[in-house]
């Protein structure tokens, strides 16, 4: 049982890791894009700041522990399948260059397996629909937001010329970026710690669905170091080929999706920081001109978004299947 525990821990800091690196795009794609920060400036400091973040809270890390499936239907193997098939969708989106959720993919995997395990009667309905409905309306949240942010901005500052603009923003977008990555790290950071708490409790190590410490330090750590390797293709997806940005753009953007983040911590909620940063920049993008933002390209993001759910219970579905058949845990 200590073995197969070790295994768990291992993939979910694999999986944080994968989502530190995934998901990176998300903290500095704008500000890489704007040249306010060189590269590795930014994935320096999105790294620090995805620490602190994960120390902010562990509500999320309950929600994930407790809010989705039943956890006496928990099982090694239920955790393994859901893991494998998270890390599996983040690696494939990663080297296709699409933003995509890492917590649609962990949320479909856990719905997968245990339905192959136990049968749709350990499903946690009202959870799912709760965390679907955050995970659905968080994006929305996100192209609203980032539009009347925007308009807003504008409304004040449109008048200064556009040199005093970018000096001025371009200085206020590295506040604004540090802010997304600690949003990030307070919200995605404690998906991994869920995993592992939910493996501790399965294997009786501890009682209840808190958090332990230990927990918490290697899931944040894991976060900064997945967020050093950045996600580049990713990068250029939502900073170049999405819209072209400049700093008071990064800038509403960023401020923007970094509140609905930690918003959504607070409340336990685990949104998608992809979605919204992304839903965000097209808000932002539309108080240009509706045909500054390339369509096209939104276009291709939102089918991931849409695959990812019942592509991630499919795969988490048949490793389960697979490893129950052969006895593998």
């Amino acid at each position: 049982m200590l073995d197969i525990l070790i295994v768990i821990i291992v993939l979910a800091v694999f999986f944080d890791i994968a989502n530190g690196w995934h998901d990176c795009a998300n903290a500095i794609a704008t500000v890489v894009s704007t040249k306010v920060l060189s590269p590795l400036q930014a994935v320096v400091l999105a790294a620090i700041m995805n620490i602190a973040g994960a120390f902010l809270t562990t509500a999320v890390a309950k929600t994930i522990g407790g809010g989705i499936v039943d956890p006496v239907a928990i099982t090694n193997a239920v955790l393994i399948s859901a893991l494998l098939s998270a890390i599996l969708w983040n690696l494939i989106t990663i080297l296709m260059g699409l933003p995509v959720s890492s917590s649609h993919a962990l949320v479909g995997g856990l719905i997968g397996a245990t339905v192959s395990h136990g049968g749709m009667a350990h499903l946690n309905v009202g959870g799912i629909v709760k965390i679907l409905l955050s995970l659905l309306i968080s994006p929305v949240l996100g192209i609203v937001i980032g539009y009347l942010f925007m308009k807003m901005i504008l409304h004040f500052f449109g008048q200064l010329s556009p040199s005093v603009i970018s000096r001025y923003f371009g200085r206020l977008q590295i506040v604004s970026s540090s802010f997304m990555a600690f949003g990030h790290g307070s919200n995605d950071a404690q998906k991994a710690m869920g995993i592992i708490t939910m493996a501790l409790v399965a294997s009786g190590k501890i009682q209840s669905l808190e958090v332990p410490t230990w927990v918490v330090l290697i899931c944040a750590l894991a976060m900064g170091f997945g967020t050093l390797f950045g996600g580049w293709k990713i990068i250029k997806t939502l900073g170049h080929h999405m819209l072209k940005l400049e700093p008071i753009h990064g800038f509403a953007a960023e401020t923007s999706s970094a509140g609905i983040i930690m918003a959504a911590s607070f409340f336990g909620l685990p949104v998608s920081t992809t979605h919204v940063v992304s839903t965000a920049i097209l808000g932002v993008g539309a108080t240009k001109r509706l045909s500054a933002v390339r369509w096209g390209i939104a276009g291709k993001i939102v089918m991931a978004w849409v695959l990812t759910l019942p592509l991630c219970v499919a795969m988490a579905w048949i490793i389960q299947t697979l490893l129950a058949y052969y006895h593998l845990v």
